[in-house]
């Protein structure tokens, strides 16, 4: 027997920015729910009370007994699925979803779901751009800025044309029932080794992202974003020369000002010169983006107009300010190997001139895929924070290296190193928790040094 809405008992689990857009929701439903979370001393549990007086808020272990009296668990990204509860509550037969899931059954535009280890919040951001300014209602979130189910309040979900959604790992792991119009993986590398048994489990979830997929758009150079299942419809993006009706990279001139072109089928859309964001792996996110709207009947050659006045995001291989003919870049956002790996492929230049700021909590990674690239194109790195040793010891024998335990020691000792023609790049490899807030009060803190040193300071 299917149970009417109003009838199931439900279960929020995590009270983070997800779990209360996803208490909301239920509210504005007028569906039954309680609420539960983890920490003991939650700072706004009298808050959480006023504002949802009707549920029951439970706080500390969580318990799977207590589970099994419901009918649906609602389930926050940062609880992992492998709670000993959440399991019990599974072996039970109660129903486990996330706010994801719940945002899939309750709408019907088309969604443009992408994930990957990194580049994700810049690629959702030019799509969403590229469909605004060929004038659709797009409307962006997920696990960047807007919690989905917020995106649905005041008639949302009858107005937007589209919904474009950055999704991480954790998301994908409680939704079946997205059925995007194009979704991505855009990249593939070690992340959150310490919630998953290993690549290969967090690859499977990233995966998720295709299920019901209309097209899916996979990275070329990447075997492990190509779908395991099979699509309808498959497009895909490389830095090498492209084959077929994919987009590529095809080296040539611009005006005099040698860079590459990314071209579809043998049409030139845009130089490399054109575009306000530096690297190839800026590229790369561009193709992605590019893909992706034409699903919706954007073409690439007009979407191009959007990637000439895209400045990048904050956080994101961000340009700082030059000093005495140093450049400096903020690349906070490298919260892994992969993303560090991208943001010194896209700075390098021969001979090496990278001097390298990285450090903080590794969560299990390993560290020796930098070895190549920093042999390549880093002069020396200033390694701080939590796993800075770990760091020193795995790149000691291909660049200069020091160890130190905050930001502000490392980028002292870089000050004294770093000469014209250099460039000096925050891009952690690692979470920034051990010592910050978030990686966002992380790369702040990296501007307001360099701050000083653009003011004389």
């Amino acid at each position: 027997m299917t149970l009417a809405q109003k009838d199931i008992k439900r279960m929020i689990v995590g009270l983070g920015v997800s779990g209360s857009a996803t208490a909301r929701f239920c509210q504005r439903m007028g569906w039954n729910f309680d609420l539960c979370d983890s920490r003991e001393g939650l700072a706004n549990a009298d808050a959480i009370r006023q504002q949802f007086p009707d549920a029951r808020l439970t706080l500390g272990p969580l318990d799977g007994e207590l589970f099994c009296n419901y009918h649906q668990l609602i389930v926050s990204p940062g609880v992992a699925l492998a709670e000993p509860a959440i399991q019990h509550a599974l072996g039970n037969q109660v129903e486990v979803v996330g706010d994801v899931e719940l945002f899939a059954r309750g709408i019907l535009a088309p969604v443009v779901a992408i994930t990957g280890s990194n580049g994700k919040s810049t690629v959702t951001t030019l799509v969403r751009d590229m469909l605004v300014d060929a004038g659709l209602r797009a409307e962006m979130g997920g696990n960047i800025g807007v919690p989905v189910l917020d995106l649905l309040e005041d008639g949302a979900a009858d107005e937007a044309d589209v919904f474009v959604l950055e999704l991480s790992s954790f998301q994908l792991e409680t939704t079946t029932s997205l059925k995007p119009r194009a979704a991505t993986i855009l990249n593939i590398s070690e992340d959150h080794m310490d919630r998953y048994k290993g690549l290969a489990d967090y690859c499977l979830a990233k995966q998720r992202v295709y299920r019901g997929a209309h097209v899916a758009v996979v990275n070329r150079d990447d075997d492990l974003t190509l779908p395991e299942d099979e699509i309808s419809a498959e497009t895909g993006f490389t830095l090498g020369e492209p084959q077929s009706d994919d987009f590529g990279l095809q080296a040539g001139e611009l005006n005099g000002v040698a860079g590459e072109w990314i071209v579809r089928a043998g049409l030139k859309l845009i130089h490399s010169s054109e575009m306000k964001v530096r690297g190839r792996h800026n590229l790369a996110n561009a193709m992605a983006a590019l893909a992706l709207v034409e699903t919706l009947g954007v073409s690439p050659a007009k979407a191009c107009q959007t990637l000439k006045s895209f400045g990048g995001l904050e956080h994101r291989c961000q340009w700082v300010g030059d000093a005495e003919g140093i450049g400096y870049f903020n690349d906070s956002k490298g919260t892994n190997v992969g993303a560090t790996l991208a943001a010194i492929d896209g700075l390098a230049q021969t001979p090496a001139n990278i001097w390298l700021l990285a450090g903080g909590e590794g969560k299990g990674q390993d560290f020796s895929p930098l070895q190549d690239a920093c042999s390549a194109a880093v002069k020396g790195v200033a390694c701080f924070g939590k796993d800075a040793p770990r760091l020193q010891q795995t790149l000691a024998d291909v660049a200069k290296t020091a160890s130190f335990e905050t930001m502000d020691q490392a980028f002292a000792w870089v000050q004294q190193h770093a000469e014209s023609g250099d460039i000096v790049l925050l891009s952690p490899a690692c979470a920034s928790l051990d010592q910050f807030r978030n990686y966002h009060v992380r790369g702040e803190h990296f501007c307001s040094l360099v701050g000083e040193v653009l003011n004389g300071g």
